[in-house]
């Protein structure tokens, strides 16, 4: 979605902090990823990237440009952290990502679905993972929107009006991860549920 709004392109080149997934086409606007500094001055690699199976087949591969950026900023040396937003369809591409990375991410955390999974790990060589984060917003809902338009479309394939928000009580939906100061690597990993209808979860390492 992030040219959905003309105006993007314009923004996308104006804030380094603004990205797209890192494996759009050649010639694209805007970047896939961005160096941040903290307030206490720690470098966080910021990557995004988006998944091919059942969603974009046309994309570049994410693989080889996911370990582009991470050669480029190794873990450990050029930052102290790598996050790594992986927006894709499937579980089996985002989990096969977090094994890709792992052990030179801080965290490999799968987006798109709007629902959040409960496999939170630390991988074998240390990248915390989830397969979805999940979303914010009202779950009493159709993956965040009203109820009765979803509901027309399935039952008679034809769109009938514009989708809307749900505006009740809203879920904050996330996921924590501390890292080790030494290797930038995972210590602990928890999910977020804040309000709304979902089962509470709240981060005990905060």
């Amino acid at each position: 979605h992030a040219f959905d709004q003309r105006e993007a392109l314009i923004f996308v080149e104006r804030y380094p902090n603004l990205l797209r997934p890192v494996n759009w086409p050649k010639g694209c606007p805007g970047r896939g990823s961005a160096l941040v500094e903290t307030q206490d001055g720690r470098r966080v690699l910021v990557m995004n990237a988006m998944g091919r199976v059942m969603i974009e087949p046309m994309l570049d591969d994410p693989f080889p440009a996911l370990q582009h950026e991470l050669d480029s900023c190794p873990l450990g040396m050029a930052c102290d952290a790598v996050l790594i937003d992986f927006h894709a369809e499937t579980t089996s591409e985002k989990m096969a990502m977090g094994h890709f990375c792992d052990g030179r991410a801080s965290l490999v955390v799968g987006t798109h679905t709007h629902v959040p999974t409960a496999d939170h790990q630390i991988l074998p060589g240390g990248t915390g993972f989830m397969s979805d984060a999940g979303m914010c917003g009202d779950y009493d809902s159709v993956i965040g929107m009203e109820k009765t338009e979803p509901l027309h479309r399935f039952q008679r394939k034809l769109p009938v009006e514009r989708m809307k928000p749900a505006t009740g009580p809203g879920t904050v939906c996330g996921v924590a991860v501390e890292t080790d100061d030494a290797t930038g690597l995972a210590k602990a990993i928890a999910p977020i549920r804040v309000g709304g209808r979902l089962s509470q979860a709240e981060v005990d390492f905060w």
